[in-house]
């Protein structure tokens, strides 16, 4: 065990955890004022039930040995997480995990916080019309038989993806791409916001969503940097690497807005960073030099443009999830796959850019698709499920009276 990684990883899972708030201040003050407090209840819940699930059984289903597609029930309930020898040292029974230098409880706590934010992600998708028990019901089997396999996939050195060599650093395919897919097939399914798009529906307080941005793009160096689970140089070059590639790709965005709408928008500067910040998250760990800052300006164009992918499908993404954290996510994953540098940080694989081939893109492909058809059907049947026990959508009268009061009993700002 090392003490100054241990201690930096316990910071950056104390800024993962803040990521969680920071999502419900960016969303919140996006959605209309008579369901903010429905979508902070949303983002803020997760922080309850899914990290009582992780401890129970989702850890052991990303992290345990049961074979290349989910792991086991070795450490559920935390068993053996945290192990002692007869001398008192740590024992550390990770599968593939061995050259940690944190110790595995640590290492837990870390993950956890990638499985809160997660499902929380999808909440901007569905906002003003999703039920409040039926979001209770869906994330939490979303994260035990989603999630966790998915995780496994391309975390644990057991998962298919990563024995084949895909790379994702801090969950590009494991996190936003599998929240966007399953943000495309609930909206899909529960239908457009009344008199969505007719009647104007507004942001109705900017400066929350500019002050969540903040604390996200905050919160991502623990995200990123975090994820090289040392005080190392991986962990630097993902630091820089990840405020570079936000601050492009809200350049990015902006410019492409101003070509095309005539203005430049503070909701789309807030934008672009988060997409910037998404697309970088599967590279921060595996490229350098002036890479993120081109992988952030694609990923801000590209996102800004995918907002016309809900125009196209007919689809009332409220927030644009889909846009920017499946189109993000797949930006991100495939870019790796040009940009690939083992020589930025030492680890990784190089890329077509740098003399690799085309061996990191195939991988980087295959990965992107199994994260997506798999996400795809697996979110569909849960939600299918959901609906016929619960019901996904609030009635008529309670979308018009909104979720703070018709499915929490409170307002948030006095008459």
């Amino acid at each position: 065990m090392d003490t100054g990684d241990t201690a930096w990883v316990l910071t950056a899972t104390a800024l993962v955890l803040f990521m969680t708030p920071g999502l419900a201040l960016f969303y919140g003050g996006m959605v209309r004022s008579k369901n903010i407090l429905g979508m902070l209840m949303q983002n803020v819940f997760a922080m309850g039930l899914i990290g009582v699930l992780w401890a129970v059984v989702g850890f052991s289903l990303a992290f345990g040995d049961g074979g290349g597609l989910v792991g086991n029930f070795d450490f559920a309930f935390l068993k053996d997480v945290m192990k002692l020898d007869a001398e008192g040292g740590i024992v550390n029974e990770l599968p593939g995990l061995d050259f940690l230098t944190i110790p595995p409880v640590l290492f837990f706590a870390f993950q956890m916080m990638f499985a809160i934010i997660t499902p929380a992600l999808i909440t901007g998708a569905t906002a003003d019309r999703l039920k409040f028990r039926s979001y209770v019901l869906f994330i939490g089997l979303w994260s035990v038989l989603v999630y966790s396999p998915l995780a496994h996939w391309v975390f644990s050195p057991t998962g298919w993806l990563f024995e084949r060599g895909a790379l994702d650093f801090a969950g590009g395919t494991a996190i936003h791409i599998n929240a966007g897919v399953a943000a495309l097939v609930l909206v899909a399914m529960i239908g457009k916001r009344r008199g969505y798009p007719e009647q104007p529906m507004p942001p109705h307080n900017l400066p929350l969503t500019l002050i969540g941005t903040g604390i996200l793009w905050f919160g991502w160096f623990g995200f990123n940097a975090g994820s090289a689970a040392a005080a190392n140089a991986q962990a630097a070059q993902a630091l820089v690497n990840t405020s570079l590639a936000a601050s492009a790709a809200m350049l990015g965005w902006l410019v492409a807005e101003k070509l095309r709408s005539g203005h430049a928008t503070t909701l789309g500067g807030a934008s672009g960073a988060v997409a910037g910040l998404v697309a970088i998250t599967p590279c921060a760990g595996y490229v350098g030099g002036m890479s993120p800052i081109v992988i952030g300006a694609i990923a801000g164009v590209a996102c800004y443009l995918a907002i016309g992918i809900k125009r196209a499908l007919k689809l009332d993404d409220s927030l644009d999830v889909i846009a920017v954290h499946l189109v993000g996510g797949v930006v991100g994953s495939l870019l790796l796959g040009f940009f690939g540098d083992a020589s930025a940080t030492g680890f990784g694989t190089d890329g077509v850019f740098f003399g690799g081939g085309g061996d990191l893109l195939t991988d980087q492909v295959v990965a992107v698709v199994a994260a997506i058809a798999f996400s795809a059907v697996a979110s569909f049947v849960i939600a299918k499920f959901v609906d016929i026990v619960s019901g996904l959508r609030v009635d008529a009268d309670a979308e018009d009276t909104g979720l703070d009061v018709s499915q929490h009993a409170e307002t948030a700002y006095a008459a």
